[in-house]
This record gives C-alpha cells, sequence and structure tokens, in this order.
C-alpha cells in the first residue's frame, strides 16, 4: 500500500511538472476516469487528481463529475478515429507517453492540428450523447428532438434516441472552456489560435450533430412491419471521422488581423463555414524527427512498396529508401459452416515480404 501511494505521488508530481500548455484534457483518454460509484470515501475528490484539466474544465468537472469517465471515453474515441484516418500518411497521429498526448506537434496551428481538435470534440459529443440515452447520467435522459415533418403519419415516434442535443451543449461548454479563458492581446499569434481552436471543435461538433439521423424499428405479426417506431440514432463515428478528414483535405489557411477576426490569407477562396476546418500555420516536415516540432519522423515505419500513394515507400519514405524483411502472418482459412451453429476455421501461416522505411 505504501509503495502504491508513492507511486500515486510520482505520478501527480511529474504532471505538475509538466507546462501548463502542455498538458490537455485528450490525456482523460489515457488515464481511465473512475465512475462516481467507485470514489474512496475520505479520497481526493477526483477533479483535483486528473491531469490536463484548465480552471474552467475542473470547474466543470466538479460539478459533472459522472460525465468525465465519458468525456474520457470520448476523447479515445477521437484519437482512434485520427489514427485510423492518418494510417498511411507520414503524419499518423501518434501519441506520446505524457500529458499532452500528441507532444508538441500540437503547438503548431497546422492542418493535423485543426483535425485533431475537431475530431476530439466529436467524440465528446458522441460518447455524452449515448451515455444520456443510455441513462448513465443523472442531467439528461432520452432525446427530445420533435417529429420530423416528413416522417409518414402513422409511424411512431418516441423510441429512446441519442441525446445529441444536450452532447453538443454539453461538449460546447467542456472543451471550449480552455480557449475561452484565455485573454491574450487583440491581433496577436496566439490569439489567431485560440479562434483557430474555437472554429475546429465547433466543426468537429457540427459533423456529429448534423449526421444524427432517424432509425427505425418494425413492428407487427411475423414481422409485417405494420408499424413502425422511430427515434434520433447518432451516425456511425467512422463516417463522422471521414467527413472530418475531407474537411481536413480542404481546410483554408487563415491569418488573424489587428481586429482579431480570423480572414483568409487567400481571398479568391471561399470564406469557411462554422463547419469547416481552418489552420493558421503550415504542416511540420513529418520525414524526419525534430524535438523542436515534436515530429516523429518516418524511419521504422511500414510502407507499401507498388503503392504510388502517400502509403508508398517512395512518399512515406520520403526517398531514403527502405528496407525488405520476411514476415510469418497467421490467419484463419478454409472455414466450414456445421450445422446448428457453430464455423470452423482452419490456420494457414504464410511468408510474406514487408517493407520499412529506413
Amino acid at each position: 500500500m505504501p509503495s502504491l501511494l508513492l507511486l500515486a505521488a510520482a505520478l501527480l508530481s511529474s504532471w505538475a511538472q509538466l507546462p501548463a500548455e502542455a498538458s490537455s484534457w485528450w490525456s482523460l483518454a489515457l488515464n481511465p476516469v473512475q465512475r462516481p460509484e467507485m470514489f474512496i470515501i475520505g479520497a481526493q475528490p477526483v477533479c483535483s487528481q486528473l491531469p490536463g484539466l484548465s480552471p474552467g474544465q475542473r470547474k466543470l468537472c466538479q460539478l459533472y463529475q459522472e460525465h468525465m469517465a465519458y468525456i474520457g471515453e470520448g476523447a479515445k474515441t477521437g484519437i482512434k478515429e485520427c489514427q485510423y484516418q492518418f494510417r498511411q500518411r507520414r503524419w499518423n497521429c501518434s501519441t506520446v507517453d505524457n500529458a499532452s498526448v500528441f507532444g508538441r506537434v500540437m503547438q503548431i496551428g497546422s492542418r493535423e492540428t485543426a483535425f485533431t481538435y475537431a475530431v476530439s470534440a466529436a467524440g465528446v459529443v458522441n460518447a455524452i450523447s449515448r451515455a444520456c440515452r443510455e441513462g448513465e447520467l443523472s442531467t439528461c435522459g432520452c432525446s427530445r428532438t420533435a417529429r420530423p415533418k416528413d416522417l409518414p403519419r402513422d409511424w411512431l415516434w418516441g423510441g429512446c434516441g441519442d441525446n445529441v442535443e444536450y452532447g453538443y451543449r454539453f461538449a460546447k461548454e467542456f472543451v471550449d472552456a480552455r480557449e475561452r479563458e484565455k485573454n491574450f492581446a487583440k491581433g496577436s499569434e496566439e490569439q489567431g489560435r485560440v479562434l483557430m481552436n474555437l472554429q475546429n471543435n465547433e466543426a468537429g461538433r457540427r459533423a456529429v450533430y448534423k449526421m444524427a439521423d432517424v432509425a427505425c424499428k418494425c413492428h407487427g405479426v411475423s414481422g409485417s412491419c405494420s408499424l413502425k417506431t422511430c427515434w434520433l440514432q447518432l451516425a456511425e463515428f467512422r463516417k463522422v471521422g471521414d467527413q472530418l478528414k475531407e474537411k481536413y483535405d480542404s481546410a483554408a489557411a487563415m491569418r488573424i488581423t489587428r481586429k482579431g477576426k480570423l480572414e483568409l490569407v487567400n481571398s479568391r477562396f471561399n470564406q469557411p463555414t462554422p463547419e469547416d476546418l481552418v489552420y493558421v500555420d503550415p504542416s511540420p516536415d513529418y520525414c524526419l524527427r525534430n524535438e523542436t516540432t515534436g515530429s516523429l519522423g518516418t524511419q521504422g515505419r511500414l510502407c507499401n512498396k507498388t503503392s504510388e500513394g502517400m502509403d508508398g515507400c517512395e512518399l512515406m519514405c520520403c526517398g531514403r529508401g527502405y528496407d525488405q524483411f520476411k514476415s510469418v502472418q497467421t490467419e484463419r482459412c478454409h472455414c466450414k459452416f456445421h450445422w446448428c451453429c457453430y464455423v470452423k476455421c482452419k490456420k494457414c501461416t504464410e511468408v510474406v515480404d514487408q517493407y520499412v522505411c529506413k
């Protein structure tokens, strides 16, 4: 028991030594949050133990402690989706082992940072909305969205839907709190970065909100579907990630004006809407490891020898070349269905060539 206390003290000390800007609420994804029923009497309040929260977020934590586990789940969902969407890119949304989660690379206001802010905010909306529907939170329940006007008259509206309205409002309050409590000089680069973060947070939330759609279930004798019950349901998060990736590809380059507003670097392009991603800095070179920018480089990354895309060895390895090695892969094969009711497969092994960047 004493050793556990010493370990906890050491962890808290190491988090405290991190620069305030380096730590982030994203760390809730890597440090699982205890649910309220697991709190120990006499222990420190959970909010004072969580790393990465800004003062405003810590106050919200104290008011909504039961929400924190789901914020952590939302952050984890966002990080996983980021890693999926960028799995074949030089920057692959890698996490580092500290409270900043992504390291110094997030201090650059790049396209990649824009996507990360958006997809993590989207993850929180997704997790909180679903927790409401499942009755996990005392301050919300099923969705109260009005019946869609185009829903056939004889269909029932009233199943327990995902409460995306509450999820959106709470995520806006919590995620944006860090940015809104900053007070930088009007027209400064720091203010430009705050406005960029707020825009991308909103784009992520709106992606979840706008993609939620009506889902229905049939009722009737022998599945006749003589009656339908319908409700509001969140879209699969992969679809949200796909849409945000498209927004990443078309993200707008912005700069801060003396009046403290973001404006397009190239005025010939369309003004971004609240659903678009924006960035204020060019992306760093992700080819080589760089401690200053936080780039991890692509050395040791797997690449596809036959691809001409970003996952191809020529582009992924930045012209440095690649090494070839053989690996043994085992997978299920020759699967057969047996009555009733199971599938039996054999295991097949195969020696395949793989390539890694020098």
